[in-house]
C-alpha cells in the first residue's frame, strides 16, 4: 500500500485529501460492505461520499451500464439521446417544479455552477445569498461562495457572496433562542442584509449542510426565507447534491422540510442518483433555464452511459421504497447513537435525519472542536472494520455517517457498535 502512496504523492497534488495515516486503495464492493487491496472488508457508512446511494455492485445498476456500454457510451448532447431524455422526464416529476426543465452536469460543482450562471443571467446580478459554514463545491465560483474556510482557498471570486445566518441551529449568536425565536432572527438579519446591497441574484443553501457537518436550521427557516426573498424576485436554490433522493428519510428533497411556499426555483443534485457513476444537474422552471441567450452544449453531461445508470438506480430507489428505509433504519440508528454519545462527555451532539448523520466532538467542558479525536475515531473505526467520514466547520471535529439507503437494521447495529467501541478506545 505504501507503494501506491509514494507513487500518489509524486503525481497528485498535495492538497488532494487522502483519508487515515496508512491511505487505503479500494478495490471492490458488495451491498453495503467494500474490501481493500489486502482483503479486509470493511462496512461502508460513507459511501464514497454519499455517492453509492442504492448498494455497491447492486445488479440493476450494473446491467444497465454494461448492456449499454455494449451498445453506445457516449454522443456528446449534440444528437438525441434517449437515456438522457428518460432521466429527465423522471427527475422532472419527482423534482416538484412547475414546467420543469433539466440540464444534465458530470458534478455537484458543475451542477451549482450552472445554477449561478442560470440565476445571475436571470436576474442581471452578480450578487449571491448563502450560508455560512456552506459548502458547494471546488470550482473557482463554487468555492467564492462557500460559507466554510477550510474548502475555500482563495477570496478571489466572479460573484459578490454575502453570507446569511441559519445554517448551524446549535451555535453562533442564534443557537441559544428557541426554534421559532432562531427563524424570526435569522429573517430579521436576512432582511436587514438585503438593506445594505444592491438586489441579489438568488439565495443559495443546502437543506442540510454536508462537508460542514450535518447541520441544518430548524424546519420552516427557508420557508421564512422565501417570503422575503418572493418580495425581492430574489432566486431560491436548493443544493440538494447531499440531501436529495430520500437519505433524509422523512422527505425526497431536503427543501420539503420547508415547502410552505413550494419548491425551490433551481434544485441542484449529484452524488447518489448515479450510484458512483458521474451524473449531476440542474432543474429549474423554464423561464429560469431557457433565459441563457448563447450557444451551450455539455460534451460528457447526460452521457448514455451514466443516463442509463441513472435511470436503473433511480428506479430501483423509488421500487423499493428507500426513503423509507432510510427514515426507519436512519431513526433506530440515530437513537443507538444517541445512546453511546450519552455515555461519552467528548460527544456534543447527535444530529441528522434518516441516513445522514453527523455526531460532533468538543473537549469535554470547553465546546471547544477535537479535530484530534476525530482523526482517532475514524482510525479506530477502520481498525474496527468500519468506514465512516468527518467534516463541519469548526476545525473538522464532526464524524459524518452516510451509508447506503439499503442499509439492514443488523449492519445498523453493527456499525453503531464498531463506532461505540472507537469512541471509547479515543476517550
Amino acid at each position: 500500500m505504501s507503494e501506491l502512496h509514494d507513487r500518489h504523492r509524486v503525481v497528485l497534488p498535495d492538497w488532494l485529501a487522502l483519508y487515515y495515516e496508512d491511505p487505503l486503495e479500494i478495490t471492490h464492493g458488495e451491498g453495503r460492505h467494500v474490501w481493500d487491496a489486502e482483503g479486509n472488508k470493511y462496512l461502508d457508512f460513507f459511501g464514497g461520499i454519499l455517492t453509492t446511494m442504492t448498494a455497491h455492485a447492486l445488479p440493476e445498476v450494473t446491467k444497465a451500464v454494461s448492456e449499454q456500454a455494449g451498445r453506445i457510451i457516449h454522443s456528446s448532447t449534440l444528437y438525441l439521446n434517449r437515456p438522457m431524455v428518460e432521466l429527465a422526464e423522471r427527475i422532472a416529476h419527482v423534482s416538484g417544479i412547475p414546467d420543469a426543465r433539466v440540464f444534465f452536469t458530470t458534478s455537484g460543482t458543475e451542477a451549482n455552477d450552472t445554477a449561478l450562471l442560470l440565476a445571475t443571467t436571470h436576474r442581471r446580478s452578480n450578487t449571491v445569498l448563502a450560508m455560512r459554514n456552506s459548502y458547494h463545491g471546488r470550482s473557482f465560483s463554487a468555492v467564492g461562495i462557500t460559507g466554510n474556510r477550510g474548502w475555500s482557498p482563495t477570496s478571489l471570486s466572479p460573484l459578490q457572496t454575502l453570507y446569511v445566518h441559519g445554517g448551524v441551529r446549535s451555535r453562533g449568536p442564534f443557537a441559544a433562542l428557541d426554534d421559532d425565536a432562531f427563524i424570526e432572527a435569522c429573517v430579521a438579519d436576512l432582511k436587514d442584509l438585503l438593506g445594505h446591497t444592491r438586489a441579489p441574484a438568488a439565495l443559495i443553501a443546502e437543506p442540510i449542510q454536508g462537508v460542514g457537518g450535518f447541520t441544518s436550521p430548524p424546519d420552516g427557516l427557508y420557508a421564512a426565507f422565501r417570503e422575503v426573498l418572493d418580495a425581492h424576485g430574489i432566486l431560491w436554490i436548493a443544493d440538494e447534491v447531499q440531501t436529495g433522493w430520500g437519505r433524509t428519510g422523512e422527505h425526497f428533497w431536503g427543501w420539503q422540510a420547508h415547502a410552505q411556499n413550494g419548491p425551490p426555483d433551481i434544485v441542484t443534485f449529484a452524488k447518489g442518483i448515479g450510484n458512483g457513476m458521474s451524473v449531476g444537474g440542474v432543474v429549474a422552471r423554464s423561464e429560469i433555464m431557457n433565459c441563457l441567450d448563447a450557444n451551450s452544449i455539455s460534451t460528457f453531461g447526460g452521457t448514455q452511459v451514466t443516463m442509463a445508470a441513472g435511470l436503473a438506480n433511480l428506479s430501483y430507489l423509488l421500487e423499493h421504497d428507500l426513503q423509507g428505509n432510510a427514515r426507519r433504519v436512519g431513526g433506530l440508528l440515530i437513537e443507538r447513537l444517541r445512546a453511546v454519545a450519552a455515555q461519552d462527555p467528548g460527544v456534543r451532539e447527535v444530529r441528522g435525519r434518516g441516513l445522514m448523520i453527523g455526531v460532533e466532538l468538543t473537549r469535554p467542558g470547553t465546546g471547544l472542536a477535537d479535530p484530534g479525536r476525530a482523526a482517532a475515531v475514524l482510525e479506530a473505526a477502520r481498525a474496527g472494520g468500519l468506514l465512516i467520514g468527518k467534516g463541519g466547520g469548526h476545525d473538522t471535529s464532526a464524524l459524518r455517517i452516510a451509508p447506503p439507503l439499503s442499509l439492514t437494521v443488523a449492519e445498523a447495529e453493527e456499525g453503531a457498535a464498531i463506532l461505540e467501541s472507537a469512541l471509547r478506545s479515543t476517550q
